[in-house]
């Protein structure tokens, strides 16, 4: 069984439908029954544009880079990818094979 970790970039500040972007990935992962998935709130970072985003004490309310990951069998995330690109045609999206170790959800596969 090929299990996959699916990372999505995005900014603090990026929206979907009212919700922040990232809320609403994590809520759609959900709803598809992925077996686990975190928003990571990075310190700093910069996308296609090279602005730099710092947490820096001096730039009070900037745009924070945020990841959410997934994990999941290969067949349920290459399912959702499709809908997620709806969602968020311009973020950053990837893929990659990850061999689990241990889990809760993997039980049976490990």
């Amino acid at each position: 069984m090929r299990t996959l970790l699916l990372r999505v970039y995005l900014s603090e500040n990026d929206k979907y439908k009212g919700k922040t972007a990232h809320h609403a990935v994590i809520e759609f992962l959900k709803e598809q029954g992925i077996a686990g998935a975190t928003v990571h709130h990075c310190i700093e970072g910069y996308g296609i544009h090279h602005k730099i985003h710092t947490a820096s004490v001096l730039r009070l309310g900037t745009d924070l880079p945020v990841i959410v990951q997934a994990v999941d069998r290969e067949e349920k995330i290459r399912n959702l990818i499709p809908k997620l690109k709806e969602i968020l045609p311009t973020e950053l999206m990837v893929v990659q094979e990850v061999e689990v170790v241990s889990g809760e959800g993997f039980k049976e596969d490990v």
